[in-house]
This record gives structure tokens, C-alpha cells and sequence, in this order.
């Protein structure tokens, strides 16, 4: 079958079709997989078959995986990857992470070494909601009002956690996430352009009062949501979906939990922002 890959939406995403990932992949399959990710931030594979030994594979071809702090909602035998569900086992507790990202953010991005790319694979989708929403950040900072770049060009932001982003944590492992901070804008490793990076995990900015640093971070937050920057994936079964999480944030939406919607997550490990 033909690869080829189809644009989504003016501002980022394609779909690549013609790539069956149950199979090993060849270097040409890989190739345009690659060069799709940098060109378009977030790349649709759907209809595949993707058990938990060639999800990891394929997330290996990228980088290390990142092995997520709550290791409550690792797939059993596989702690590459991160289970996200509203399932329940018969006792009532989740099988997976319910109600994550429910908000503007880029994965991990408290680490001191954020996530280049996350790879969702869905298993079981509500008939509607559940969407993930993207907003590309490269356009984002392109288009940065005047004086919001004049406040935050050459600053740092401060990169954490608390209860209202990260509820489902433990006291043990929140406390095992130090603050810290990153460029409010970074320059991308592979395409050498710039993007905003902050999100829902960009609680301060490094110098400034909390009271000071507040409305920046709330008109920042706003301006990297908005409509011009995004594309909406609505899920269907067996969609594997990737993500550049050093230029692209993304948003959960809500659905019926009536319904199931369960996933299967990874991470690349990243370096430090520049």
C-alpha cells in the first residue's frame, strides 16, 4: 500500500496512511513518519493494531521511553506505559488515570527533562467527547501580543505541581516533584524554530511575585489556546496519535462516563529546554 500523508488542519496535524505499526517498521515507513512528526507536530495513524510490545517498539525508535511517576496506572508487565481510563476493576478502584489533562499543558513538563513525544494509542472511545485538542505553540509565539513577548522574552517559567493539576497524585509522589524552571520560550533541537512552552505546569516566573507574575501567565495561557492555533482529534478505536510536546500543548474535553474511553500512553524522553 502507498504511504502517504494528508494535512488536517492549516495550523498543525496530518494524517499518514499506508503504515501498518503491528509489523516491525522499515527505515522508509519510519522515515516518513519522522519528517511528518517535525513538519506538522502532531501525526494521526489510524486503524491499527498496536499491541503493548510494538507500541513500546515503535516509542523506541524515537528515544528512551519515559517510565510516568504514577506507577499505579502502569500497564501490568509493561511500565512503559501509562494507562488512561474510566474502567474500573471489581473493587471499584481505576484501572487507569481518568480524568488527565483536562487543561492547556505539554507532558512532564515539571521534569528538568520534559517528554519530546507522546504516543496514545485508543482502545475503547465514548460514541462522542473525549477529543484531544492541540494548539501549536510555534505559531503561538509567531503571533505573541507585543507586550506579553516584551514581559516574557529572555524570562524563565517555573514548572510544578499541585492538587488542582495533579489530583490523582500522591502526597509521596507530588513531593518527589521540585519546581522547576524552563525558558518561557525554547528553540526546538530539530527544526531550530521557536515555540512557546508553558501550559497548566507554568505556576510562576523565575524572579517575580506571585501577584506579579499571575495576569502574565493567565493572558499567556489564554493566547496559547486560542482557536487560530488548533486542531481537534475525535478519537476513533484504534487510532495512535503523536505528539511533539516541545512545541505543541494539548487539552483534553470531557464525555458521558457511561461510557468507556481507554488508552494506552507513552513517553520519549527529552533533554533540557534551550
Amino acid at each position: 500500500m502507498t504511504i502517504s500523508v494528508h494535512r488536517l488542519h492549516e495550523s498543525l496535524g496530518a494524517e499518514i496512511r499506508g503504515i501498518d505499526l503491528s509489523r516491525p517498521l522499515d527505515d522508509t515507513s519510519f522515515a516518513t513518519i519522522a519528517t511528518a512528526f517535525l513538519d506538522h507536530q502532531v501525526i494521526v495513524l489510524r486503524g491499527q493494531q498496536l499491541p503493548p510490545e510494538r507500541h513500546i517498539a515503535l516509542t523506541r525508535r524515537f528515544g528512551n521511553p519515559e517510565i510516568h511517576i504514577l506507577e499505579q496506572f502502569h500497564l501490568v508487565g509493561h511500565h512503559e506505559i501509562l494507562v488512561l481510563s474510566n474502567r474500573k476493576h471489581a473493587d471499584g478502584t481505576p484501572v487507569g488515570l481518568e480524568d488527565a489533562g483536562r487543561y492547556w499543558h505539554t507532558d512532564v513538563s515539571f521534569w528538568p527533562e520534559p517528554s519530546t513525544a507522546s504516543l496514545l494509542y485508543s482502545l475503547e472511545v465514548p460514541p462522542e467527547g473525549g477529543d484531544t485538542m492541540f494548539t501549536n505553540q510555534y505559531a503561538a509565539y509567531d503571533a505573541l501580543p507585543d507586550e506579553l513577548r516584551r514581559q516574557l522574552d529572555g524570562r524563565r517559567l517555573l514548572h510544578g505541581l499541585n492538587r488542582v493539576v495533579a489530583p490523582k497524585f500522591t502526597d509521596e509522589q507530588l513531593a518527589r516533584v521540585v519546581p522547576v524552571s524552563h525558558p518561557a520560550f525554547r528553540t526546538h533541537p530539530g527544526t531550530g524554530r521557536k515555540a512557546v512552552f508553558a501550559g497548566a505546569f507554568a505556576m510562576g516566573i523565575e524572579g517575580m511575585t506571585d501577584a506579579a507574575a499571575r495576569p502574565i501567565l493567565d493572558a499567556l495561557y489564554a493566547h496559547c489556546g486560542e482557536d487560530r492555533f488548533r486542531y481537534v482529534h475525535r478519537w476513533r478505536a484504534g487510532d495512535l496519535v503523536m505528539w511533539d510536546n516541545r512545541c505543541v500543548l494539548h487539552h483534553a474535553t470531557p464525555f458521558d462516563p457511561a461510557y468507556a474511553r481507554h488508552m494506552h500512553r507513552t513517553t520519549v524522553s527529552g533533554g533540557r529546554p534551550i
